[in-house]
């Protein structure tokens, strides 16, 4: 065990864990973050992704040594308030059936707008081909992050 310190979401943190345990499991289990969500554990389908200096990652396969002098946001640190435009698109274009995907969705949408941020449907698609959404809410997904792009 190594007293690590993590920046996430803007604050400061030390936690005392293993350098190899999953990102994801140090913001759910000792920061108290659980927004983001472990779905498959093998970087398959996208709920627990983060940001770590603005890139997006699976937090489920990122060992916590990976995010050391990292800047972390989770899908908590996208806005306090659901003001993001990612998160209001989301609202106004009522994506989620179940939810369980969104968070990963958004923080993918999110770093896909700030790389383009006036998309293709081609590379909305490319963007989003990481996420598994069981509810089948693609369309929507995509209509959200067009609403997004013109927000």
């Amino acid at each position: 065990m190594a007293l690590l310190k993590l920046s996430v979401n803007g604050k400061s943190y030390k936690i005392d864990v293993q350098e190899d345990m999953p990102l994801l499991w140090v913001v759910r289990d000792f920061i108290g973050l659980t927004g983001s969500k472990f779905g498959c554990g093998m970087m398959q389908c996208g709920a627990c992704t983060m940001h770590l200096d603005g890139e997006p990652v699976f937090s489920c396969s990122t060992p916590v040594s990976a995010a050391l002098g990292k800047k972390i946001t989770t899908i908590e640190g996208l806005s306090a308030d659901n003001s993001h435009p990612v998160q209001q698109a989301w609202i106004e274009e009522q994506v989620p059936q179940c939810g369980y995907c969104q968070s990963g969705q958004i923080m993918r949408a999110a770093w896909l707008l700030k790389q383009h941020p006036d998309p293709t449907d081609e590379q909305i698609d490319e963007a989003m081909r990481l996420h598994i959404c069981r509810c089948g809410t693609y369309d929507r997904v995509r209509k959200a992050i067009h609403r997004a792009a013109k927000m």
